[in-house]
């Protein structure tokens, strides 16, 4: 086991005032120049945090929805917890709340998904209903537990394919800022630098949003490690030029086939790496996967605000009424992933097989298994 990463992104923190508690995390509109940490006592505010990307990253956002549906038990009123039917009322309108906020990550749904079938388990065991808020909470604890230890899995599975003195390259921010632990694409590139191997990492500065530039440069940092943040139209040259061993991405959501949706620019980035013969690996925990797709076709892609183009940081850069379109994340087709890294091993081609493997043990278990317990799927 490698040591834990420089700083926690989001926890929960018990409130004596309250005993209710609340879910605090890193502001990550503020980076990189305000460390704000965001306290979280609502379902509303957890999902206003998820909306406006102050939490954001796949894994990250499925705890965050876990703990705030948590929060909208705990500050339900007595009459929402009178009876076992009120009770899956207001799991159901508050998951409906958190649900609505983003659509392409599946470890948003994934975890209300989770937290309501726990909440009809429960009640359906003899819970009463108004231990049912308690219940949750719990959940959610394990929901966030599960997740560090995942992260720590993906990065001691990816490190194995870096080498000392190997130059990399990254987009968006798939680190620890993203999840509950060490991260996700990031996260082999972590463990690697914590088991003493010399890495050098290229950053892309991932527009519109910049969480290259402003999150993963941030991150890397905190870790001490070396890294050159370039623009994103940038990559192809350094491929040429700067001999890049290998890029690691994260994942929002990958359909049944391995295609996976990630930030907008990660099916450009696959393509030049197959160009110029780099692998491209794609990190992320098994609760992205998502096998009721058969491909990323049917991934929904989220269309943010066209401020975020015509806009940086509040300063306009385009002129008024131009037309502007903004897909947060794009598709990248199976045929350019070299393998796609999860907490229970590395699943190469065909995916269909591979992945397919992974998620019914991850299904049949409904816990984290010991790495003794893991076979790696390969060619």
């Amino acid at each position: 086991m490698t040591n834990a990463p420089a700083f926690q992104t989001l926890w929960w923190e018990t409130e004596p005032a309250s005993q209710r508690g609340a879910l605090r995390m890193i502001d990550q509109s503020r980076l990189p120049d305000e460390v704000s940490i965001l306290t979280c006592q609502s379902a509303e505010e957890v999902a206003e945090a998820i909306l406006t990307l102050k939490v954001r990253g796949a894994p990250a956002i499925g705890v965050a929805a876990g703990y705030g549906l948590a929060l909208g038990l705990l500050g339900a009123s007595q009459a929402a917890l009178a009876s076992r039917a009120a009770a899956l009322a207001r799991v159901e309108e508050v998951a409906d709340l958190l649900r609505r906020t983003r659509p392409t990550a599946v470890n948003l749904p994934w975890a209300l998904e989770r937290m309501r079938a726990a909440a009809q388990a429960a009640l359906a065991a003899g819970c009463a209903s108004a231990e049912l808020p308690e219940r949750l909470l719990a959940e959610a604890h394990a929901i966030a537990g599960e997740d560090v230890e995942a992260c720590q899995r993906m990065g001691d599975y990816g490190a194995e394919l870096i080498h000392d003195g190997d130059t990399l390259l990254t987009h968006c921010n798939a680190g620890a800022l993203a999840t509950s632990g060490r991260g996700s694409g990031l996260a082999p590139i972590t463990v690697a630098h914590a088991q003493g191997k010399r890495v050098q990492v290229f950053v892309d500065e991932t527009r519109p949003v910049l969480q290259g530039a402003r999150l993963t440069a941030w991150e890397l940092q905190q870790e001490d490690i070396p890294f050159t943040l370039i623009a994103d139209n940038m990559a192809a040259h350094f491929m040429r030029k700067a001999g890049i061993n290998a890029v690691f991405v994260g994942a929002d959501r990958i359909a049944a086939n391995g295609d996976v949706a990630n930030k907008i620019g990660t099916y450009g980035l696959a393509i030049l790496a197959r160009e110029h013969g780099i692998p491209f690996y794609v990190v992320a925990p098994r609760s992205t996967i998502d096998l009721s797709l058969s491909s990323g076709e049917e991934i929904v892609i989220e269309e943010r605000s066209p401020d975020e183009i015509t806009h940086i940081r509040g300063v306009r850069i385009a002129p008024e009424g131009a037309h502007v379109a903004n897909p947060a994340f794009d598709i990248t087709p199976q045929g350019y992933i070299t393998a796609i890294i999860t907490d229970a091993g590395i699943a190469r081609p065909p995916f269909d097989q591979s992945l397919a493997t992974f998620v019914n043990d991850f299904r049949a278990a409904r816990t984290s298994v010991s790495q003794d317990d893991v076979t790696v799927v390969q060619d």
